[in-house]
């Protein structure tokens, strides 16, 4: 299976992307309420900084996704400790190889991403911010405005990396 790593640098750029729409003009200003916020309080942020941490963190979060969205990858990790596999050789690998050239295209489709990203973000991001939310004694709205962004977020980014990679 050959893939393009060059789409998890790029996928990874989906969030800052996302976000400063999310926090920006749709929801920034309820946000900013929400986490108790002010201009004045964000100002002196050092953006590239803050930035260039959200890239670097994205790009783990690309690659966390492409065993989500793309099925083949259940078949390799599977097959990948079989004796002979890592030298291309044996019954695994052989295997391996008729699989690929009949299904590799199967589900590789943008639709099909970002459903599994949505679902990534719905069972696991949600409640994840859900209990951290319960935690800081923080609003239905809070969970809401970041749960949200991070399901459209991650729905994006899986479409991207399973129609791409």
């Amino acid at each position: 299976m050959e893939m393009n790593f060059y789409i998890f640098f790029l996928a990874a750029l989906v969030p800052m992307l996302i976000g400063s729409l999310w926090y920006g003009p749709l929801f920034g200003k309820a946000w900013m309420h929400q986490m108790g916020f002010t201009e004045e309080s964000l100002k002196g942020t050092n953006m590239l900084k803050t930035l260039l941490i959200c890239y670097i963190l994205s790009v783990l979060i690309a690659f966390a996704l492409m065993p989500m969205v793309i099925h083949q990858m259940g078949v390799y990790s599977t097959l990948a400790g079989e004796p002979g596999f890592t030298e291309q050789t044996g019954e695994a690998y052989s295997y391996f190889e008729n699989f690929v050239a009949t299904y590799s295209d199967r589900f590789r489709t943008f639709g099909h991403g970002a459903f599994h990203g949505v679902l990534f973000g719905v069972f696991l991001i949600l409640p994840v911010i859900g209990i951290i939310a319960v935690f800081e004694k923080k609003s239905f709205k809070y969970v809401a405005i970041n749960a949200g962004y991070w399901i459209v977020t991650l729905a994006i980014m899986g479409g991207v990396i399973c129609k791409w990679v």
